[in-house]
């Protein structure tokens, strides 16, 4: 998947204006939220994994990370702790 760095930018900036400083600390929350939300799918037993999932994604689509929301979409069919998937989701939010 191809990430597009200017589309949480850009939503951020529809939501609050030329706030260049708020947008970065923002968007370091964001990152530092989907990596503990990653961590939390990782963690998961079976039971838990699509719940997490679906909170990646939903905090993804806050931030119009539309890609990780795929992911995250994906991730939630998938099976419990796959490797693959949680390689991917890595790969995307280190993009970040």
């Amino acid at each position: 998947m191809v990430y597009d760095p200017g589309a949480i930018d850009a939503a951020l900036a529809a939501a609050l204006g030329d706030e260049p400083q708020l947008i970065a600390e923002l968007r370091r929350a964001f990152v530092d939220s989907a990596q503990k939300a990653l961590s939390m799918l990782e963690a998961a037993d079976a039971e838990g994994w699509q719940p997490a999932a679906f909170r990646l994604k939903g905090l993804a689509a806050s931030f119009g990370a539309v890609d990780l929301m795929a992911l995250s979409t994906a991730a939630a069919a998938a099976p419990a702790g796959d490797p693959v998937m949680l390689a991917k989701l890595h790969e995307a939010v280190g993009d970040l």
